[in-house]
């Protein structure tokens, strides 16, 4: 890799919105690209793999990670902790690699405070809050109070989307996908000029 630092790329949405989807179409579209596997204290649903989907942690370990610094960014949702590595985002990024993110809005106003500079962040947004109900239902992983929990969160969400660099409509996947390639590539000319 170059002597160039990488771009962080931070990716967010309300649950549902497609961000899985997004983020795996964009590292196979750019193969050098890091991913960051977000740690959490959650139980891993049934297509879930530890250290691929999420890393999946206790409750006591993640407190005392948070306690020596361990994480670039933490945040509590809906009763579990999720976090991100500080030690791979700096090790990536040091090495020239860009990191990829797809986190909630908590997480990505803490990173913007550490990595406004070198980084590029992306609020997804859904058409509407009812495709956004349907995306869910189809997903059949979480119950109707679950649902409307997230609902609720989503909307909340939806109002911290101006704090981004770039907010995309994900409507069509293949056009949002174009749309977050030309992001990128854009960012990239630019900061490493």
């Amino acid at each position: 890799m170059s002597s160039k630092k990488g771009l962080l790329i931070v990716i967010s949405g309300p649950s549902g919105v497609g961000k899985t989807t997004l983020r795996q179409k964009l590292l196979t579209k750019y193969p050098e690209m890091k991913y960051s596997v977000s740690v959490t204290t959650r139980r891993p649903r049934k297509s879930e793999l530890n250290g691929h989907d999420y890393v999946f942690m206790c409750m006591k370990k993640f407190k005392k990670d948070i306690e020596k610094g361990r994480f670039a960014e933490w945040a509590k949702v809906e009763g579990n902790l999720y976090g991100t590595s500080m030690t791979f985002i700096e090790d990536a990024i040091n090495s020239g690699y860009d990191v990829l993110l797809d986190i909630d809005v908590q997480g990505a106003s803490q990173l913007r405070k550490l990595y406004y500079e070198n980084g590029i962040f992306i609020f997804i947004n859904p058409p509407s809050i009812q495709t956004l109900r349907k995306r869910l239902n189809l997903r059949n992983t979480d119950s109707e109070q679950e649902i409307d929990a997230r609902i609720v969160l989503a909307k909340k969400e939806i109002k911290e989307s101006n704090s981004y660099n770039y907010v995309v409509v994900n409507k069509d996947l293949s056009k949002t996908l174009e749309d977050l390639s030309c992001i990128i590539s854009s960012e990239k000319h630019n900061k490493t000029k």
